[in-house]
């Protein structure tokens, strides 16, 4: 896809690797919806800088297990000028923190919550991926993405983040369920599945930092995943 002139939505690009992708977006003249709860200075920035071809960066404060929040993300950018998006990345997740962990469990209490890991990691992405549908269907859109960030902790597993693995596992299942929809519709649904990424989602937890082997691991930076 040409993405010149195009509109994005992106969940999770206030920072890591959506913010990247929505950088490189921008730098190809495709304008970018940013949806996320906070903005990094470098996110931040987007929103004021020029970029080419007319290419527009916006921000909604979205948190995005709210289906409300999510539906809204839609007619917000249609008001702002994008119009409908041709490329929908259901990309914020969450690393197992400390507060929806399987070790540590659910800082809500286990009886009466669920695991907010699987919320934000794969029931937001589902969700996104149906909103998005219904939109570039409306729209008649000939050519249409959704591109949602895997991981290879979703075909290998990680002991130490056991309800991570699973819901990259599930966004593996589910992207592989879509593929008939660009034979159909014109809509591809894929997915990237980078290794250990240097985001915030691991420079800014200790605790996972620990998990991290020497001589074994292999950071990749954010552009070579996008």
């Amino acid at each position: 896809m040409d993405v010149h002139g195009k509109s994005a939505i992106i969940t999770g690009a206030g920072s890591g690797i959506n913010l990247t992708f929505a950088q490189l977006l921008l730098s190809k003249s495709c304008s970018v919806l940013i949806a996320d709860l906070t903005l990094t200075p470098a996110a931040s920035a987007l929103l004021t800088q020029p970029h080419p071809g007319g290419a527009k960066a916006l921000f909604k404060h979205t948190d995005v297990t709210d289906w409300k929040q999510l539906a809204e993300l839609f007619p917000f950018a249609a008001a702002s000028g994008l119009g409908v998006p041709d490329i929908v990345v259901p990309g914020a997740g969450i690393f197992e923190p400390e507060w929806s962990n399987f070790f540590l469990g659910e800082a809500e209490g286990e009886e009466t919550s669920r695991y907010r890991t699987i919320d934000v990691n794969l029931v937001h992405p589902i969700k996104l991926t149906r909103l998005a549908f219904s939109h570039f269907l409306s729209a008649g859109k000939e050519k249409a993405a959704v591109i949602h960030i895997s991981s290879v902790a979703g075909q290998i597993g990680r002991l130490g983040t056991p309800i991570y693995s699973a819901t990259k596992f599930g966004i593996n299942g589910f992207v592989r369920s879509m593929g008939g929809m660009e034979g159909v519709f014109g809509i591809r649904v894929s997915a990237v599945a980078p290794g250990v990424i240097r985001t915030p989602l691991w420079e800014e937890h200790p605790e996972k930092l620990k998990m991290f082997e020497e001589g074994k691991d292999v950071w990749v930076e954010p552009q070579e995943a996008c």
